[in-house]
């Protein structure tokens, strides 16, 4: 029987449902088990495990993104783990059995840095993203160096472009090249700032979808 020490997600020891948790280096980690088709458990039990899964599907696709966009937030726990937790309990939408994450509120990135002011993306050019935004660097504690994460999320492919140390703040604009294998996909498209040395990031903001050219 597992055990959680602050609820969901917030130090689990041994097994509770199909998620697994345990600690390594003083550093919590969750995993989930395949589930067994022979039995599917409570209604409630197979909700939550495909919220989890959802979840689980997403975040692997952006590991590197949120690798730096979870940094600040990785006390006893890793990154991925801090960013499960948040996406999990806070960006999960839909209706049984089918649900999904809710873009507009799955941060990939959370900090106190200020953040991106009046974002703009055109997916007119083949092969690639441009990102825009306005200078904002005379506001709050944003900076001049400040650098631009920007991400391009492939959902029917499970994966994503990360550019994490993009154009200067003051600069507003910025490409991202993606496969041409994105071409006729709808992407998920998310940006967010982090300081020059990388010791603090803004919450990201998501920038709608599109389709790739």
């Amino acid at each position: 029987m597992g055990k959680i020490a602050q609820g969901i997600l917030g130090g689990l020891s041994g097994k509770v449902g199909n998620v697994i948790g345990g600690s390594w280096k003083g550093i919590d980690y969750i995993r989930i088990k395949p589930s067994s088709v022979a039995n599917p458990r409570t209604v409630g039990q197979v909700n939550q495990r495909t919220k989890f899964t959802a979840t689980l599907e997403f975040l692997q696709a952006v590991k590197p993104f949120i690798k730096l966009g979870y940094k600040g937030l990785a006390v006893k726990k890793t990154e991925f783990n801090a960013a499960m937790s948040y996406v999990l309990n806070n960006a999960i939408t839909g209706t049984e059995p089918n649900f999904v994450v809710d873009y507009p509120n799955a941060l990939v990135s959370r900090g106190g840095l200020s953040g991106v002011l009046n974002p703009t993306s055109d997916l007119s050019t083949s092969g690639e993203v441009t990102f825009g935004w306005d200078d904002n660097s005379a506001e709050g504690n944003a900076n001049a160096t400040d650098k631009a994460m920007l991400m391009v999320y492939n959902p029917s492919k499970k994966e994503s472009i990360s550019l994490l140390d993009g154009a200067d703040r003051t600069v507003g604009t910025q490409i991202v090249p993606i496969p041409t294998t994105y071409a006729g996909d709808t992407v998920e498209l998310f940006m967010a700032f982090i300081t020059a040395d990388g010791s603090q990031v803004s919450n990201s903001i998501y920038l709608g979808s599109g389709t790739a050219n």
